[in-house]
């Protein structure tokens, strides 16, 4: 992989499959930006899954500070890494990658602490049931964060096995069907490409999720994802992606950069992109 002559001394990226929605270089420029780093950029890397390994590590010895990961990597950037925080070896998934000077690659795990400090108040989760749809990588996070933090967590995905495999890994519960919960958390890439009827594909309905519960989308679109459309009219409090994706993408500034990340400005320039 070739570096081309217009890019800066340092920039970061973030890779997935796909990545064209990804607002992320939107909310690090800005970042950036704020805190004087005229000459970092962030980029979208669209990676398929066959390539990732390898692009990834030539980028660790190109000028690379560090990449977010998202669908479908999570798994797979951990495995590249050379070296590992416990929480993302514990969840078994990192969406955060760091560069060495020497083209090490260091792997840690954002969405965790990030799902946790988005939540609202009255749904911290001790003492509280939450259910997790999905199991990939995101799911991994949220499963290890809410269990940390006090909760019961109850694991559904689509083809039950891997539900079953992933809650007795990290100590949930697999379930089939509707169940009740205090805080659903949508970690499926349901929602995504905007179908208004996607959200039936998932165990939810009115007489399961409405007031007194919290449902938060992993996934994020202009307008709110259908699922979160649904769940307001059933009466229940939500969090949407990007709420997720300001508080893990601090998170990640901080590791690359070593300094605070400017969280005003990257929600406003999230704000502003979904006005446009």
């Amino acid at each position: 992989m070739l570096t081309p002559r217009w890019l800066p001394a340092t920039y970061l990226g973030v890779c997935g499959w796909p990545v064209r929605h990804s607002r992320s270089p939107q909310m690090q420029n800005a970042a950036l930006k704020a805190t004087g780093r005229d000459d970092w950029r962030y980029l979208r890397l669209p990676l398929p899954p066959a390539l990732f390994s390898d692009v990834v590590q030539s980028l660790a010895t190109r000028g690379f500070r560090g990449v977010n990961v998202t669908i479908p990597h999570k798994e797979q950037a951990l495995a590249v890494a050379s070296s590992a925080s416990p929480m993302a070896r514990a969840i078994g998934a990192a969406n955060t990658l760091t560069f060495g000077p020497d083209g090490e690659i260091h792997a840690d795990n954002t969405d965790a602490p990030g799902l946790v400090s988005s939540l609202p108040s009255g749904f911290e989760p001790a003492g509280k049931t939450a259910l997790v749809l999905g199991a990939g990588g995101a799911a991994r996070a949220a499963i290890y964060a809410l269990a940390q933090a006090g909760g019961e967590v109850l694991v559904w995905n689509r083809t039950p096995e891997r539900a079953r495999e992933l809650a007795s890994e990290l100590g949930a519960t697999a379930v089939h069907g509707q169940k009740r919960a205090d805080i659903v958390v949508n970690c499926t890439s349901v929602g995504l490409y905007g179908d208004p009827d996607s959200f039936k594909a998932l165990p939810l309905s009115a007489d399961y999720v409405g007031a007194g519960s919290c449902v938060v989308d992993m996934v994020y679109r202009d307008g709110g994802t259908p699922l979160l459309q649904a769940a307001r009219a059933w009466g229940a409090e939500t969090v949407d992606g990007l709420e997720i994706l300001v508080a893990q993408g601090a998170e990640s500034f901080q590791r690359w950069t070593g300094e605070p990340a400017p969280r005003p400005v990257m929600r406003a320039a999230l704000e502003m992109s979904d006005s446009q």
